[in-house]
């Protein structure tokens, strides 16, 4: 009765249903993988974008109808914050870590479909790496049933290790040119020895910012197989194997929404989040393409500077009783919106959309370079 209840009230107001959403996301990308394909001449080639969505995709979705059952059977139920939207607390207990299924799915195709490209096996190793991280610190929060699991600080140096060795390989395996940061229509800044520590911050920042918007059902997921199809046709001219990269990665994203969609049968969990922001960047570094993650990723960034703002604002307005004002409702911006009184499929959905149009202008300006 209650489904019932609820799918009346969504056609009522006129709302998505999360199966809904995932059709739309994964026809828009299948669509645009396609065209984009058939626009390079290698549509249904090995080194295509769309087979590798569609094969990891398919994979990554029946490996949850297996490893799903089994984290609940395992009671790796997510611990939700008290603090958080109230609505959220009926999803305690639903499954976390779901990164373990489709992150290594996606890696080991990715690897595979590129002949063990040197730049995928390092882009996979700094993946690794940042899942590692994050199952840490799912498994201290399921182990202690709290919502806190490793402190900020060890999580955070952690991220700086991987990042760190990352930056080695790159400065030792890549040509010079790595550190040229490409901009929109054929301009570059060549940063030389600044690229270094502005590398190891992306790493750690992306991570954290993709982190931060695995709040809601099925936004992290869809709003980063956005990013990684961008991202793989900007990465196509420097290397294939990074564009096989990133549509493997795009299609265990879609592959993970089978069972992540609202409402969620399983999270993400840091094992996932961390890692898929940690990719986005190694991609975007060894690919020049930076400062086009910025756009691409455009969501990411303004989750972060969402929180950046409410700590800020409230330190800055704090009273004698050291409490101060909040700018938004409550951050990231996704509970914002949330506390608003839009529903999660509305909040996912609109974002879906933000995350296409800045794929879309990001392509549009390389494509005014590309002529």
């Amino acid at each position: 009765m209650d489904a019932k209840i609820s799918r009346l009230e969504q056609q009522r107001l006129g709302k998505l249903s999360g199966t809904a959403l995932l059709w739309m996301l994964f026809s828009f990308l299948s669509l645009a993988a396609a065209m984009l394909d058939w626009q390079a001449e290698r549509l249904l080639s090995p080194v295509s974008l769309l087979l590798p969505l569609w094969g990891v995709g398919a994979i990554a979705a029946v490996l949850g109808h297996w490893v799903v059952p089994m984290l609940r059977s395992l009671k790796a139920g997510q611990i939700i914050r008290e603090d958080g939207p109230q609505a959220h607390l009926r999803k305690t207990g639903t499954p976390t870590m779901g990164g373990i299924f489709f992150i290594p799915a996606a890696i080991a195709l990715a690897v595979v479909w590129s002949g063990f490209s040197p730049e995928v096996m390092a882009v996979s190793a700094l993946t690794l790496a940042y899942a590692a991280i994050g199952w840490i610190d799912d498994w201290q929060i399921l182990r202690r049933k709290s919502n806190k699991g490793i402190s900020p600080r060890t999580k955070l140096a952690l991220q700086v290790v991987a990042g760190g060795l990352f930056c080695l390989w790159l400065y030792t395996h890549q040509p010079v040119d790595v550190t040229y940061l490409a901009l929109p229509l054929g301009w570059g800044i060549p940063l030389g020895l600044l690229f270094w520590p502005i590398a190891w911050f992306a790493l750690v920042a992306e991570s954290n910012a993709t982190n931060l918007t695995d709040g809601v059902d099925g936004l992290a997921a869809g709003t980063s197989a956005i990013a990684f199809l961008g991202l793989g046709v900007l990465a196509a001219p420097t290397s294939i194997g990074l564009l096989v990269f990133c549509a493997c990665m795009a299609g265990g994203c879609l592959g993970f929404l089978m069972h992540n969609r609202n409402p969620a049968r399983v999270f993400m969990g840091d094992t996932g989040s961390l890692a898929l922001g940690g990719a986005l960047a190694a991609v975007a570094l060894l690919s020049q393409n930076l400062f086009s993650l910025l756009i691409l990723g455009g969501i990411f960034l303004v989750e972060t500077l969402s929180v950046i703002a409410q700590v800020g604002y409230y330190k800055a307005t704090k009273n004698e009783q050291g409490i101060g004002k909040r700018l938004f409702k409550m951050s990231p911006l996704h509970h914002h919106f949330e506390l608003s009184g839009w529903a999660e499929t509305q909040v996912v959905g609109r974002f879906y959309l933000a995350g296409a149009v800045l794929a879309i202008a990001c392509l549009l300006l390389q494509a005014a370079h590309w002529g």
